[in-house]
């Protein structure tokens, strides 16, 4: 086996050891259960971090997709349909069993990788959803997010990650037995759907983009501007 091969094997068989025993196990149960010897392991990955460190590379940064980032940005595109498409690709890649154990692990223990992943998701998707929501609604802004804002948008991507929780560490059936295969192109809408809808809510007291526009380009009222005029008694 080449040093290449070696190297796949050993970062394979980590992956689905953290994502068993979190990471807490020890290295030499790891090389064990690969089938190399301590030395071996050692040879290729230093130190336990070095490790941990490819392991979040490979799992939850890799399998970031640039395009996401193009179709996200994407302006003449309906909200809604990028938003399903964005979605239906996340989680079926990225939502899998090692990626939600291995990342639940790291909460519970040092957070190591939840820290990384997400100063990842705050970085390149957060604020994109909250732009596009903004769009949606007519309101131009590019202040930071409300607590209402993240809170609302958290519901939803939460709401992803909580099927794959229910699915990979409560062992328990999700939404209908196709959904194991995947998820459906439905399931996904309904929520994005939910989203949007709640969306109209939050922006409810703000007037819509194009009444703004209108309210701007009307020349004030005659008698607003007597109003507004100095008199002699108040000069």
């Amino acid at each position: 086996m080449g040093l290449v091969e070696r190297e796949r094997q050993i970062l394979d068989g980590a992956i689905e050891f953290f994502a068993v025993h979190g990471f807490g196990g020890q290295l030499r149960d790891l090389a064990k259960s690969i089938g190399v010897t301590h030395a071996l392991l050692y040879h290729y990955f230093p130190t336990k971090q070095d490790l941990v460190d490819r392991v979040y590379l490979e799992v939850f940064e890799g399998r970031w997709r640039a395009e996401w980032d193009e179709l996200l940005d994407d302006p003449r595109s309906d909200i809604e349909d990028k938003l399903v498409a964005f979605y239906l690709e996340y989680v079926n890649i990225t939502l899998t069993k090692e990626f939600v154990r291995i990342l639940v692990f790291s909460g519970l223990t040092d957070h190591t990788i939840t820290d990384r992943f997400f100063a990842l998701l705050r970085a390149r998707l957060f604020p994109r959803l909250i732009r596009e929501t903004r769009r949606f609604r007519g309101v131009i802004s590019r202040a930071k997010a409300t607590e209402r804002e993240m809170e609302l948008l958290m519901g939803m991507h939460g709401g992803f990650f909580y099927i794959s929780m229910r699915r990979w560490i409560y062992a328990q059936d999700v939404y209908s037995e196709s959904a194991h295969e995947g998820y459906s192109e439905q399931l996904v809408r309904d929520r994005v759907r939910a989203y949007l809808l709640a969306s109209r809510d939050l922006f409810a007291l703000k007037p819509p983009l194009k009444e703004l526009v209108r309210r701007h380009q009307q020349p004030a009222s005659p008698a607003k501007t007597l109003a507004t005029k100095p008199t002699e008694e108040t000069t």
